[in-house]
């Protein structure tokens, strides 16, 4: 998978948010459309002792990973992007206003008109030269950009709510990043090509540069492996983990690898030990669901089935899909409880509580309803959301239906 949500949106969103950073809840991402969650205790791994690839007539192994997927410098500028950042900048003072002046001129149609694709990686001169760009090959722009006009650009990671099938099951997994600006004031600005709607955000957190180049390597793997090149997938997903060893979903795409190469053993080491690093990686667990079906290991697949069932049952997220499938339904009360579940394990959760509040409009009790909005007020982070719940108070305050 890619580093953005696989979805057409070819426009850019400039977002002011809070100082507050979210905790996550759901931890995010993965080789092809698995999940999960889990404990284990495996021995540390270290990158450099990781198995050669196991191909017909050959190995491939980890000594020649640096020659075979070099890491480019993702935030190169060029003499043209440095004309650029002075043309729409170079005269501006104040911080916010380059940083509006920036963002401007990279979404112009009559400037750089930059479009969305959701494989068109690279770096950030690539990227600035060839006009199209996914969430992290966007970032990887914007960040390079916005340092050279002296703002303070930072990767961010955003963690995606999960979404489920009617079976209760996983769907898909996404990983999405964009940029956080930080200006002084405690002014916070998020910047995306693809922005996700607010509802779909479980948390966010800054990452580093490096991070930033292991993600680029994992979408290079990631690619290859959906085609079947083995060798591509392997290096590169060496290579993202040589650069950042602890990102527990790296771990779980190497595990993919090792399982396509028919490396089973090796492929459950690296399960484990990304279960290790984040005890609720769904991907993780679901993949050793995959495996031990494949192998014949009913007891062991059994114990992951139940593990994964038990981290949905903890999941906040669930339970308001849950209390949205019954909405669907014209069930109220029994939305409103699937709903209050969730808001038992995420009592903070500003969208949560916006749609408990609107739920108990449809039953008409708006003494509730304008309570939990309120509510949902106080506790946003992004001034899209806070003005949408006050747009919503708004039209209680009217007796009107705003549509529900």
């Amino acid at each position: 998978m890619a580093g953005c949500a696989w979805v057409a949106a070819p426009f850019l969103s400039l977002v002011a948010a809070s100082a507050r950073r979210w905790r996550s809840v759901a931890v995010c991402l993965l080789a092809g459309t698995l999940a999960a969650c889990g404990t284990t205790q495996q021995a540390a791994r270290s990158v450099r002792d990781l198995p050669p690839l196991e191909l017909e007539g050959r190995r491939v192994s980890v000594d020649a990973v640096s020659r075979l997927a070099p890491t480019p410098d993702l935030l190169a500028v060029d003499d043209e992007m440095r004309r650029f950042v002075e043309q729409y900048t170079g005269d501006v003072g104040g911080a916010r206003q380059r940083l509006m002046m920036l963002h401007r001129a990279i979404k112009g149609a009559g400037t750089l008109d930059l479009e969305y694709d959701p494989f068109a990686d690279g770096t950030a001169q690539e990227v600035f030269h060839r006009g199209t760009a996914n969430c992290l090959s966007y970032a990887n722009l914007f960040v390079a950009l916005a340092r050279e006009a002296g703002l303070d650009a930072r990767y961010q990671w955003l963690e995606v709510r999960p979404q489920w099938t009617r079976m209760g099951e996983r769907l898909a997994v996404r990983l999405h990043v964009n940029v956080m600006v930080d200006l002084a004031g405690r002014e916070h600005y998020m910047i995306d090509i693809d922005p996700l709607p607010s509802r779909e955000i479980a948390g966010s957190r800054q990452i580093s540069d490096v991070d930033a180049q292991a993600l680029y390597h994992n979408n290079i793997a990631m690619e290859a492996l959906a085609v079947d090149d083995l060798e591509q997938a392997w290096v590169h997903a060496v290579r993202a983990l040589q650069l950042s060893p602890l990102i527990p979903h790296l771990w779980v795409n190497l595990g993919a690898v090792y399982r396509f190469s028919g490396q089973h053993r090796e492929a459950e080491r690296s399960y484990l030990y990304a279960l290790d690093l984040d005890p609720w990686d769904r991907s993780a667990m679901n993949n050793l669901v995959v495996l031990y079906g494949l192998e014949g290991r009913e007891e062991e697949r059994q114990y992951w089935v139940q593990r994964v069932e038990r981290y949905r049952e903890f999941n906040p997220y669930y339970h308001a899909w849950l209390g949205d499938m019954a909405g669907e339904n014209g069930e109220w009360r029994q939305a409103l409880s699937h709903y209050q579940h969730a808001l038992e394990l995420l009592p903070e959760d500003s969208r949560l509580l916006f749609e408990t509040g609107l739920i108990h409009y449809h039953l008409e009790e708006l003494k509730d309803a304008r309570r939990y909005i309120e509510r949902a007020i106080s506790a946003a982070h992004l001034r899209s959301d806070i003005e949408t719940y006050q747009a919503q108070l708004r039209v209680m305050e009217r007796g009107r239906t705003a549509g529900l």
